[in-house]
C-alpha cells in the first residue's frame, strides 16, 4: 500500500474541492441555493490552514516557545 505524506494529501484534497467547486458554479440547477458554494469555502479554507500548520509547525513552536520564556520569569 503507497502512503501519502500530509502535505501532499493536503494538497491533493485542496485540488480536489477547487475542481468541484468550479462544477458546482457552472451547473444548471440554480435551486439548489448557495449551500454547496459555503460548504466549499469552508473546506478549502480548513485545508490551507491545515496545509499551513503542517508547513510552518517547526517556526510556530520555536516562536511559541520563546514567548512563553519571556513571559515566565
Amino acid at each position: 500500500m503507497r502512503t501519502i505524506h500530509a502535505p501532499r494529501l493536503l494538497l491533493l484534497l485542496g485540488t480536489s474541492l477547487v475542481v468541484r467547486f468550479g462544477q458546482t458554479l457552472r451547473s444548471e440547477d440554480r435551486e439548489r441555493g448557495d449551500v454547496p458554494g459555503w460548504v466549499m469555502i469552508t473546506l478549502m479554507s480548513a485545508t490551507l490552514v491545515a496545509f499551513i500548520l503542517v508547513m510552518a509547525q517547526g517556526a510556530l513552536e520555536s516562536m511559541f516557545n520563546a514567548a512563553m520564556e519571556k513571559v515566565n520569569p
